[in-house]
C-alpha cells in the first residue's frame, strides 16, 4: 500500500498541477454524486450545485483562500440538504490548501469559517455520527501544516545552498586574486632583475669580465629563486601536498635590496624602532609591497638610487620606499597592475597605502602603514 501511494505521489509529482487540481476536482465530484445517490438525492440541481462546489479546486494552488470560501459555502449547501456525506472530499482538500498555503491571517480567519460550519450542521445530524467527520477536519488541516512546514524547510535550504554556493564563489574569486598576485610579484621583479642585468651583461662582457661573471650569478640566482617561489605560490592549487617553500617575511627583505644593488642601484635598507613578531600575512603582505615597489623603480623609474625605510610604532608597521627616477609621470606606474595589487593588500590588512612623488616632487614615494593589532 505505501509503495502505491509513493508511485501515485511521484506520478502527480510529473504532471502539470493543473492537470493534477483537475483529476482531484473530479474525484471530489464522483464521490459527493455518489453520497447524493446513497442519499437518494437525485435532483438535478444537487448534482449541478455538486459541480459547482468541487469546480473551484482548479484553481486551488494560485487562490487557496478564494477556493477554500467558495467550496466552504457549496459544501455547507450540500450538507443542509442531506446531499453530502460523512466525508465531504471537497470540503478536506481545500481545508488542506488552505493550511498549506494561505498565510496565517487568511489561515485564521478559514479556519475559524471551518469550524462555524461544522457547529452549525452538528444539530442536524446524530453525534456519532460526526465522529468521521471530527476526525477527517483536523488530519486534513495537520496534512496541510506539515506540507508548508515541509516547503518552507525546502525554501530554507536552497537559500543556505544559494548562499553557501556563493560564499566558495567569492573565497575562490579571493584566492585566484591572491595567486595571481603573487605570481605578478614574483614574476615582475625576478624578470625585471634578469632583463637590467642581462643588459649589462654585453657590456661588462668587455670592460670587465670579473664583473660579468658576477653578473650571470646574480642572473642564475634570480631565476632559481623566481622557480622556487613560483612552486609555492603555484602550489596551492595541488592537493598532493603543502607548499614547498615558506612564506617571504621582514628577513627576507635585505636579500630583496640586495639584488636591487646588483642590478645597478644604489639601494639601502633602513630600520627604525623596535622589531615585533608580526603575523605571517602581514610579513609576507610588507615583502610584496617593498618587491613591487623596487620592480616598479627598476621597470620604469630609470633611477640610480631607491631607500627602503622601516618604521615600527606602537600600533603599525611603516613601509616607505623612494627613489629618485622620472616620478609618476614618466612610467605610467599609478594605472599598473603591480599597485593594484599592493592596494589590495594593504586593505585586506586594514593598513592605508599612498603613492605619488616622492620629496620635493623628485621620483617616486610608496608609503605603506600596516596595523600590527
Amino acid at each position: 500500500m505505501r509503495a502505491r501511494w509513493a508511485r501515485l505521489v511521484e506520478w502527480g509529482g510529473s504532471r502539470p498541477p493543473l492537470v493534477v487540481d483537475a483529476l482531484i476536482a473530479i474525484a471530489c465530484y464522483l464521490i459527493t454524486v455518489v453520497n447524493a445517490f446513497g442519499k437518494d438525492r437525485t435532483e438535478w440541481w444537487v448534482f449541478v450545485l455538486a459541480g459547482l462546489n468541487v469546480a473551484p479546486l482548479v484553481w486551488r494552488r494560485r487562490h487557496p483562500f478564494s477556493v477554500s470560501l467558495l467550496t466552504g459555502v457549496g459544501t455547507t449547501w450540500l450538507a443542509l440538504e442531506h446531499a453530502v456525506g460523512d466525508i465531504p472530499a471537497a470540503q478536506l482538500v481545500a481545508t488542506y490548501t488552505f493550511a498549506a498555503l494561505c498565510p496565517p491571517v487568511r489561515r485564521a480567519i478559514l479556519l475559524v469559517g471551518t469550524v462555524v460550519g461544522v457547529g452549525v450542521l452538528l444539530p442536524r445530524y446524530e453525534l456519532l455520527s460526526f465522529g468521521a467527520t471530527a476526525i477527517a477536519f483536523p488530519v486534513a488541516y495537520a496534512m496541510g501544516t506539515s506540507a508548508r512546514a515541509r516547503r518552507d524547510r525546502i525554501v530554507l535550504l536552497e537559500e543556505r545552498a544559494r548562499r553557501l554556493t556563493e560564499e566558495q564563489g567569492a573565497a575562490a574569486a579571493r584566492e585566484r586574486e591572491r595567486i595571481a598576485r603573487e605570481v605578478h610579484d614574483i614574476l615582475a621583479h625576478s624578470m625585471s632583475l634578469v632583463v637590467v642585468q642581462a643588459e649589462a651583461g654585453p657590456v661588462v662582457v668587455r670592460s670587465d669580465p670579473g664583473r660579468a661573471e658576477e653578473v650571470f650569478d646574480t642572473i642564475s640566482e634570480t631565476a632559481r629563486e623566481a622557480l622556487v617561489q613560483l612552486r609555492r605560490a603555484l602550489g596551492v592549487l595541488r592537493s598532493d601536498g603543502p607548499a614547498r617553500a615558506p612564506v617571504p617575511d621582514l628577513d627576507a627583505l635585505p636579500p630583496l635590496v640586495e639584488n636591487a644593488r646588483r642590478a645597478g642601484l644604489v639601494a639601502t635598507l633602513e630600520e627604525h624602532g623596535q622589531r615585533r613578531p608580526v603575523p605571517a600575512d602581514l610579513g609576507a603582505a610588507a615583502y610584496r609591497i617593498v618587491q613591487e615597489s623596487l620592480t616598479n623603480t627598476l621597470r620604469h623609474a630609470r633611477a640610480g638610487a631607491v631607500r627602503v625605510r622601516m618604521d615600527w610604532a606602537d600600533a603599525a608597521l611603516r613601509l616607505e620606499v623612494t627613489d629618485d627616477g622620472r616620478g609618476p609621470d614618466g612610467g605610467g606606474r599609478p594605472g599598473g597592475l603591480g599597485l593594484v595589487g599592493m592596494r589590495e593588500r594593504v586593505t585586506a590588512m586594514g593598513g592605508t597605502l599612498n603613492t605619488g612623488p616622492g620629496p620635493g616632487g623628485t621620483g617616486f614615494r610608496v608609503a605603506a602603514t600596516l596595523p600590527l593589532r
